[in-house]
């Protein structure tokens, strides 16, 4: 018979004596547990025990593995391998990383171990607010792996369906014997636990209005506080020998809590040492047969007046209360929760055994991902947006997990012409469509009739993609290349974005705000894809995107391997490469070669090329007539400069491949792999200064020449400069067996490992 083995990724202490114990009786000896836990306020009754592992039959190199990880954040890889190869089961608590590594991770069954909330709260609810509908999406499509285990039978009522109809009640309970008669009441105080006082505004409350209540009474307040409270009557955190004794010497407990869906341990403690308890009406209490006992106070009036009795040693009283409160024990103890943990058991094997049935009769479905370009980009944008699509599409198939790949582009052959995608992969469909857009209520029926009964909107309005066919509802994820979206998409599927930059930082492209749409968009996406540390950085500290969801991969350029250097001796001219967008720097860049002519005696013809370049001095957009202007006093300049205009491709290479080098002058942007497609050529490259060309310069080790952008007499200098040793330079350009290594295919397992996080 096969080993079963548990994970249980918790620390609670208590809750651990009990369980242990419970799946000991079950014939499951042997149980891992981390080593590692937040210390947070959600644990503060935790420590690590490592006596299990000595149960372990697995190898010692391994358990080291699985004790060196955070399991309540997101394990390695390679711990998880482990963790599939030997165990079946895992448990873990409401601690949302962990619910996603473990969910997207383990091959096992999944116990999320819930004990309930406070009224008007459910998991559900919490799942959607604190993960969102991604995580919900992913636990629904593990089926019957998946489980709430409820330490309360009641707890699932209040849950929606996706949690409710995978409920297993495992019900709580208390490792030990009770002793009532070592209870001796000494101590004619109240005790009351109350921890986190000065952390938690919600038991702030519940300390002050205690003190309200029962200032005329002596009282002890127990319970842990991660920060001090100046009150003499807060003891906070003590030994368990201390603990003990409060709870042998102090004349009553006072439980204040009339929550229907959840309870604390302490109430039991009490009744376990023999200790009275007065308990206020309306809570678990009563659902587990408290409803009628002497203890129960219906108001705070009751509760006091009974205290003030048993101060007064009223013995009658006292043993009433201890003799009938021992009935809220029975059903903590072991015995009685046996049946229902065999109960529970049996199903969470039994839909595991299902689960590997179902998963090898079932036939694999490919993974689809949409690659959408969500405006009319040209040029570069579009080459970078097939660029990725490629590699997922060869990514994919190197890891032997072959996925489809749609490329979405907008419904405009004037944008597009028929040969705009003969570059992407053959086995890629292409489809064109259209942006729709949905207000906040047909955006959240559109979420109900798609399963996600939790959902609320965030937005006012949410944009789904109307590609004629069903809204890419046959995708498993979707890529959007940039985060130019003027709204959320709606979350039917996960989403990613690839954002090249934050330009809009720097130059003012965007009226103020105006970006508002983007950086929601980022940070509603399941991911959001960056290939430099700058725009890392930005998509953190700018766009305000989680560190979780950030993900920074390798830039990719295009293979320029059939292209052929053509290693002239002399040039006359060098290649300007720029666009009509203000971070071009345009009014610098003539004035940078007003310098080169007419200071520094420059040589060579400048041949600007380009996306909207045909026009550029004629165009009506305020920074450019300021170009315009500054030209038409520059007569030398104007007549230096001979404007291509957009190129077809070969045209382009042919004019790159005679150039003496090649002019980057923008100011700032996530970079040129013109600078690429120039070293490929043979031919160097003098770059404007900013951090992600230099991360460009770094990768593809293309030891490029740098002026800064804002200073036109050095831009100028530096291009007297080039002029003077482009030939030297291109013994400085890296070989093609060097840039080969930065091709596509070389990079693409990185894009697919990421992107398989969201399928």
């Amino acid at each position: 018979m096969k080993t079963l083995r548990v994970l249980w990724l918790l620390n609670h202490t208590t809750l651990r004596t009990f369980e242990v114990e419970q799946l000991s009786a079950l014939g499951v000896n042997e149980v891992f547990m981390p080593k590692r836990f937040p210390y947070d306020e959600g644990n503060l009754s935790a420590d690590v025990d490592f006596s299990f592992d000595a149960a372990l039959t697995i190898p010692q190199s391994d358990v080291d593995i699985l004790n060196s990880q955070d399991w309540y954040a997101n394990p390695s890889e390679e711990a998880w391998r482990i963790a599939n190869a030997y165990f079946d089961i895992a448990v873990v608590g409401f601690f949302v990383p962990q619910i996603t590594s473990a969910v997207r991770h383990f091959r096992g069954a999944i116990v999320l171990r819930v004990f309930g909330l406070s009224k008007g709260f459910s998991y559900s609810q919490l799942l959607y607010e604190e993960a969102g509908e991604a995580l919900v999406r992913d636990i629904k499509a593990i089926g019957s792996r998946f489980w709430l285990g409820t330490g309360y039978e009641h707890l699932k009522e209040v849950e929606q369906h996706f949690l409710a109809s995978r409920d297993c009640f495992l019900p709580v309970g208390l490792k030990g014997d009770a002793t009532p008669e070592q209870w001796e009441g000494h101590l004619n105080k109240v005790m009351f636990v109350c921890p986190r006082i000065g952390s938690s505004p919600y038991f702030e409350n519940i300390y002050k209005n205690f003190i309200h209540d029962f200032s005329d009474i002596e009282y002890t307040i127990g319970g842990a506080q991660p920060i001090a409270v100046q009150d003499k009557h807060v003891i906070g955190f003590v030994s368990r020998e201390q603990h003990e004794y409060n709870m042998r010497q102090h004349k009553v407990m006072f439980y204040h809590s009339r929550e229907p869906n959840h309870i604390h341990y302490h109430p039991f403690e009490a009744i376990r040492a023999g200790m009275p308890l007065l308990f206020m009406a309306g809570g678990m209490l009563d659902k587990m047969g408290g409803a009628a006992l002497p203890g129960r106070c219906k108001t705070v009036a009751e509760a006091k007046a009974k205290a003030k009795r048993l101060m007064r040693d009223d013995q009658g009283f006292i043993q009433r209360i201890r003799d009938t409160q021992r009935v809220l024990l029975e059903p903590m103890k072991a015995r009685n929760c046996e049946q229902a943990w065999q109960r529970g058991f049996r199903q969470i094997i039994n839909g595991l055994e299902s689960s590997r049935k179902d998963s090898l009769d079932r036939p694999v479905r490919r993974k689809r991902i949409a690659v959408i370009v969500p405006v009319e980009y040209r040029g570069g944008s579009l080459r970078g947006a097939k660029l990725v699509a490629n590699a997922l599409y060869q990514g994919s198939r190197q890891a032997g997990e072959a996925a489809d790949i749609v490329f979405l582009h907008l419904d405009n052959s004037q944008s597009y012409p028929p040969d705009a995608f003969t570059d992407l992969e053959k086995g890629i469909t292409i489809r064109a469509y259209q942006w729709s857009v949905l207000d906040a209520m047909p955006a959240r029926r559109a979420m109900r009739y798609a399963g996600h009964e939790g959902w609320e909107p965030k937005s006012p309005r949410y944009l789904i993609v109307d590609d004629g066919i069903n809204h890419l509802q046959e995708c498993d994820a979707w890529l959007v290349i940039s985060d130019r979206l003027s709204a959320p998409l709606l979350p039917l599927r996960p989403s990613v974005l690839m954002v090249y930059d934050y330009l809009q930082r720097y130059t003012p492209i965007l009226p103020f705000g105006a970006d508002q749409p983007f950086l929601e968009a980022a940070r509603a996406a399941s991911q959001v894809w960056v290939t430099t540390e700058f725009t890392q950085q930005d998509a953190l500290n700018y766009a305000g995107v989680p560190a979780d969801k950030v993900f920074k991969l390798p830039m990719l350029a295009p293979d320029f391997s059939s292209t052929q250097a053509c290693a002239i001796d002399h040039s006359d001219y060098f290649v300007w490469t720029t666009n009509s967008a203000l971070h071009k720097n345009h009014l610098n860049a003539v004035e940078a070669l007003k310098i080169y002519y007419e200071t520094l005696g420059g040589t060579l013809e400048c041949r600007m090329t380009g996306v909207d370049t045909k026009g550029l001095f004629k165009s009506t957009l305020p920074h450019l007539k300021q170009v315009a202007n500054r030209l038409v006093k520059h007569s030398q300049v104007r007549a230096r400069i001979k404007i291509l205009g957009e190129l077809p491709e070969r045209d382009y290479q042919a004019v790159l491949s005679r150039a003496a080098f090649l002019w980057h002058a923008g100011s700032i942007d996530n970079g040129t792999f013109s600078v690429i497609e120039a070293a490929t050529l043979g031919v160097p490259s003098l770059s404007s200064d900013y951090p992600a060309m230099r991360e460009i310069d770094q990768q593809f080790s293309l030891a490029l020449s740098w002026m800064r952008s804002d200073d036109p007499a050095h831009m100028a200098s530096q291009l007297k400069d080039m002029e003077l040793t482009y030939l030297d330079r291109r013994k400085t350009l890296p070989s093609c067996e060097v840039l080969r290594e930065q091709r596509v295919e070389k990079l693409a397992g990185a894009y697919w490992q990421v992107a398989r996080g969201c399928l």
